[in-house]
């Protein structure tokens, strides 16, 4: 085996690298649209407002008071400096970026921990369960379902459980082709850790940049490709979980059928069960031949029926990107009424110009016409669509600032019921929007992974805002959405996990012996119920 050698990164030092990071909004600083872009863009929905919402200067911020000190072997982890809190306050959904940027940081962690080993999370644990203080595990706050804001107030304090120090890949088995991986590991750094012995994790979701292997694995992400290994659960050999009540270490398998599996109880249990601080990752080649195209449809449905057919087709994609007419547009890869299928080929071992043509083949079949060839290297539309998916988190925090409402909602349902549930939430969820705005506003979808026996629908809500009214507004949207997917038997949430936000659709999906089961698991590993408090099942029925 290989070992990695990298130090471990400092509290101080990761301090002052992520400095640049956007204390509101998404990713970075120097990203973030300039007042004349956001009333530019705010210009192009009619009923916006006229100006941006100010970004607020954090030193004038008020945060609450710290109520808690910890002690003083904890105290060279700690910090309460009002830019940590301030970041540590909330995710990145629309309304969490709204209160920010209005200074509402009354949810702002009385600590922000960063733990440097898994002794010092144990440490953390073992101080905040005899001091009722909540831990809310945090790896880079790209959640964009208010999975890591304390929403309870049944705490004596709350500490921030910042895992960004915990970034080195410790191990790789060239053999078995895997690694064993801190859960602190930022995307980037990840990849580049792996790159120089030619092997990838393959996972890269929007979120790639500002996201952490702990944080994929506690929400269950789903990465880029759109096929095959498309969730982070499909490359776990075996995770590393310190709990109140101990460390769960599980056998490092490349399978087993030795009754329920101790790694699953732990994917997606988003820090409430515990905190995962290291796992043996599956990797894979890198990839050496690659190919992309691009195929027009007239009508949405036979697009569908195309996708379908390419998802059973055993061809595996990695790309396979389906944008109905209005998403095609926003992206700019298409204007005149059309739906744009973004597929892609890749492999670490042979060409893969075969595969492509019999993917395109497909499409074709189902009335679908390839793009006009492009001169590029690759095919400009896709091209084009990419720079558009990383860029559009940054557009969505001018929108907010412009006071648009600005939501996006992924699920997944069996074919059957794909085309319904589509113009469902188009219909409904667009009489939903018309009377809380007054608007007629811009629902899109996109088809971000395809499986076999369903799609992966990807809905992205665009509608004017009254100032000082976004939140509500938005959490009716919200609501009447989750209430759609219900009524479809559809996921509430196909790779953004539940977080808070989502806990009333979670509500209704789950069966009722199972929430039983969970809640008693819950007792059984954190008896003081100070993880992550109100994530899948409120605080009072813990136990």
């Amino acid at each position: 085996m290989v070992d990695s050698t990298s130090p471990v990164t400092p509290p101080a030092s990761r301090s002052n690298s992520s400095r640049n990071r956007s204390w509101w909004g998404w990713g970075t600083a120097d990203k973030a649209l300039p007042d004349t872009e956001c009333t530019a863009l705010g210009g192009l929905v009619q009923g916006a407002a006229a100006t941006p919402l100010p970004v607020p200067d954090i030193s004038a911020l008020e945060l609450p008071k710290v109520r808690i000190e910890p002690p003083s072997a904890l105290a060279p982890l700690m910090s309460a400096a009002p830019r940590d809190r301030a970041s540590h306050t909330y995710g990145k959904a629309y309304r969490d970026v709204v209160r920010a940027l209005n200074g509402d940081l009354s949810a702002a962690p009385d600590q922000v921990a960063h733990p440097g080993t898994e002794q010092d999370v144990i440490d953390v644990l073992d101080w905040a369960a005899e001091a009722d203080v909540a831990v809310v595990p945090y790896g880079a706050g790209s959640s964009v379902v208010g999975g890591v804001e304390y929403r309870a107030d049944r705490h004596r304090g709350v500490v921030s459980l910042d895992l960004s120090s915990l970034g080195r890949v410790l191990e790789i088995d060239p053999v078995s082709r895997a690694a064993r991986i801190q859960a602190g590991a930022l995307g980037p750094g990840l990849e580049a850790q792996l790159r120089p012995h030619g092997l990838t994790l393959r996972h890269f979701p929007q979120s790639f940049e500002f996201s952490t292997l702990g944080g994929w694995l506690a929400t269950r992400a789903g990465g880029h490709y759109a096929t095959l290994y498309a969730h982070i659960d499909d490359l776990v050999e075996s995770l590393r979980v310190v709990t109140p009540v101990g460390v769960n270490a599980s056998l490092r398998l490349p399978g087993s059928g030795a009754g329920p599996s101790p790694d699953r109880m732990f994917l997606g249990s988003e820090g409430t069960l515990g905190v995962i601080t290291e796992a043996w990752m599956r990797l894979q080649d890198r990839p050496r031949h690659k190919a992309s195209d691009t195929v027009l449809f007239s009508d949405v449905h036979a697009a569908m029926n195309a996708v379908r057919a390419i998802a059973q087709s055993g061809l595996h994609p990695a790309n396979c990107r389906l944008l109905d007419p209005g998403e095609a547009a926003l992206a700019g890869v298409a204007r005149d009424g059309e739906s744009v299928l973004v597929l892609g080929v890749e492999s670490a071992r042979s060409p893969v110009g075969e595969r492509l043509a019999e993917l395109v083949t497909l499409a074709r079949d189902h009335g679908g016409s390839p793009a006009p060839a492009s001169t590029d290297a690759e095919d400009a539309a896709a091209g084009t669509w990419r720079s558009a998916f990383l860029r559009m988190p940054y557009l969505r925090d001018a929108l907010a600032r412009m006071s648009v409402i600005t939501e996006t909602f992924e699920t997944a349902c069996t074919w059957d019921r794909a085309p319904g549930l589509y113009e469902s939430v188009r219909r409904d969820l667009g009489d939903v929007v018309r009377e809380v705005t007054g608007a007629t506003g811009t629902i899109n979808c996109r088809f971000t992974h395809v499986y076999p026996d369903g799609p992966a629908p990807y809905f992205t809500v665009i509608a004017p805002g009254r100032r000082g009214e976004e939140i509500a507004m938005w959490d009716e949207i919200k609501s009447a959405a989750m209430q759609i997917l219900t009524d479809h038997g559809a996921t509430v949430t196909h790779h953004h996990a539940v977080g808070r936000d989502h806990r009333p659709g979670y509500d209704r999906q789950r069966p009722e012996p199972f929430a039983h089961a969970l809640r008693a698991v819950k007792q059984s590993l954190d008896p003081a119920g100070i993880l992550n408090p109100g994530v899948l099942f409120d605080p009072a029925v813990a136990g």
